[in-house]
């Protein structure tokens, strides 16, 4: 067996479980297996989720992450020479769907390589995970809200450092490994991927209109689905990546980790959604129509919560009918995604003013659609 500096080998599972997500892995197998009605919507639900979103997810890392390692291209250098291109670079990897881009940027800022406009422009444009959730069921919106929160970005970035509103604190020099090394290709990256061709060609016949069930047979169809989804859960159950992989690491261990760390957060919004409407009697759309002018300004304080998985249940709702376009897009402006966490990691005054700029124009933006297009892309 290899080094980790040396060429990928092949090992199996040898991290150690993590306790409290092999608690969450667990306890969605356990629904998944319970007989009756609620066990046959919890499958249902997580193989959607795999052919929908997953398959489609891993794909596009893979594309991207297989060109990056072919033509030797390093984000995070080319970040550190971008020098006056640097705020409209950090809103285009900002605007990129994942946290990656976004955390790349906090990176470069937590070593004195990027103004601190830049990492505005980055937080401001990203809307995380949750952007492959829309491009794989809402193309259309997703075609206007990643433009939008790109150009959002640039504003931003632009405003920050051209009227020197960086917070009075200079960012720290110290080396924090934000994306731990793995180093070796693993067998279940292999049976990740193998895993996942089948189902984006399943998912792409879903998103034709044709029935993929039909096609390819509908026990085919759940096998694929839930196989998708049990190795998911096994790679995030004992996964050191909290928001991105290292970039020295193969590409499809790259895919298999960070597709596997998005497809729980987008099982357990399909699953909270629809647990919410079948077993708890909620009227989702009643409640909300009660809040309307409301809803736009819940969306954003939701987007200051760190992570990607309050993010994903907002988009839910969108692509559900039960919020509006503006709260949308009002998320999508004040979240952070996952990259909140190593910026409140490298300096914590700057992570919360970064946060706090993102928030006012999310505020116009939101509140301009919902009262001057209030029917826009609903």
């Amino acid at each position: 067996m290899t080094d980790s500096t040396s060429s990928p080998s092949l090992v199996g599972f040898g991290r150690p479980l993590r306790p409290k997500r092999l608690a969450v892995a667990a306890a969605l197998a356990v629904f998944a297996l319970v007989p009756g009605e609620f066990g046959a919507l919890t499958r249902e639900l997580m193989v959607d989720a795999y052919l929908a979103v997953s398959s489609f997810v891993a794909a596009t890392l893979l594309l991207f992450y297989g060109a990056e390692r072919l033509l030797g291209f390093n984000i995070g250098h080319v970040m550190n020479r971008a020098r006056a291109a640097q705020v409209p670079l950090a809103a285009l990897l900002g605007a990129m769907p994942g946290c990656g881009g976004a955390v790349v940027v906090v990176a470069a800022y937590g070593s004195g390589h990027v103004s601190f406009g830049a990492v505005v422009a980055a937080l401001t444009a990203t809307m995380g995970d949750a952007a492959f959730l829309l491009i794989a069921t809402r193309p259309d919106a997703a075609a206007v809200v990643l433009p939008l929160s790109f150009a959002i970005g640039i504003l931003s970035g632009w405003l920050i450092d051209g009227f020197r509103m960086a917070p009075a604190i200079a960012p720290t020099a110290r080396q924090t490994e934000i994306a731990p090394r793995i180093g070796r290709l693993r067998r279940r990256d292999m049976a990740f991927i193998a895993i996942a061709l089948p189902g984006l060609v399943m998912g792409i016949t879903d998103l034709t209109g044709a029935d993929a069930g039909a096609i390819f047979g509908a026990q085919t169809v759940a096998a694929v689905g839930l196989a998708g989804t049990a190795l998911a859960l096994a790679i995030w159950a004992n996964s050191p990546v909290t928001a991105m992989t290292n970039a020295a690491d193969a590409p499809l261990t790259r895919v298999a980790e960070e597709t596997s760390f998005i497809s729980i957060w987008v099982i357990a919004a399909f699953l909270a959604y629809d647990y919410a409407v079948a077993y708890a009697g909620l009227d989702l759309q009643a409640m909300f129509a009660a809040v309307a002018p409301l809803l736009p300004l819940i969306a954003i304080l939701v987007g200051f919560v760190p992570g990607c998985g309050p993010q994903v249940l907002v988009t839910t709702l969108y692509i559900n009918g039960l919020i509006p376009f503006a709260a949308l897009i009002g998320n999508v402006v004040s979240n952070d995604g996952d990259a909140l966490f190593p910026a409140i990691a490298l300096n914590p005054r700057a992570a919360i003013w970064a946060t706090v700029y993102s928030g006012v124009p999310a505020l116009i933006v939101a509140y301009g659609f919902y009262f001057l297009a209030p029917g826009f892309m609903n």
